[in-house]
């Protein structure tokens, strides 16, 4: 939002500030702001992640690791479950089968999860991770 306002406003202070040295360090200031304001948004996700994290109910500080866990068990169900099913439904001549699930939606959220594990594991072996 504030993106949109950087160029016209950029453009008014050429015709209002006659000093360019003070211009350039407003426009620079406008130009920042969008950064700034993210950086702060950023650090309060934080600052509530890890309030969240450790919280004593599980179903506050909960929700990551179940994200997980419901990952896990599609990924069982597509992977184990139903071709086992299925295997002995096809040997009792049964004319029904179990249907896989979409994993459509899930995946990104798991192979999220695995990225921000892997980087954390290559923190902790190069030995950079805070304690």
């Amino acid at each position: 939002m504030l993106d949109l306002l950087v160029g016209p406003i950029s453009k008014l202070l050429d015709k209002v500030i006659p000093d360019a040295d003070e211009r350039s360090r407003l426009a620079f200031e406008i130009a920042t702001l969008t950064e700034k304001q993210a950086h702060e948004i950023a650090k309060a996700q934080i600052e509530v992640n890890r309030t969240e994290a450790g919280h004593a109910s599980m179903f506050v500080s909960g929700w990551r690791p179940a994200c997980g866990w419901v990952s896990v068990l599609g990924l069982a169900c597509n992977f184990l479950v139903v071709p086992i099913a299925n295997f002995f439904l096809a040997i009792n001549e049964s004319a029904v089968s179990v249907p896989t699930l979409d994993l459509s939606q899930m995946m990104p959220v798991l192979l999220g999860m695995l990225g921000l594990g892997a980087m954390r594991t290559v923190e902790k072996t190069k030995d950079v991770a805070r304690k």
